[in-house]
């Protein structure tokens, strides 16, 4: 199952409540503020904070 991408319209960090970008060679939603990445799992996405992977100021830079 795919991610609908309209989702990305409403949906927002749960930390920041920030806009959130798709990083779909890796299957996850990363907010760029908090440097988070939420995984996708069977097209949903999992926004919940302490399920979320710390990302590096280099892998952020890498979701454009």
């Amino acid at each position: 199952m795919a991610f609908d991408k309209k989702l990305l319209d409403v949906l927002a960090c749960p930390v920041c409540k920030g806009k959130l970008v798709l990083d779909e060679s890796n299957a996850r939603l990363v907010c760029r503020f908090d440097r988070l990445a939420y995984d996708i799992k069977e097209g949903i996405p999992v926004l919940i904070e302490s399920k979320a992977t710390t990302l590096s100021l280099e892998q952020v830079d890498e979701t454009r």
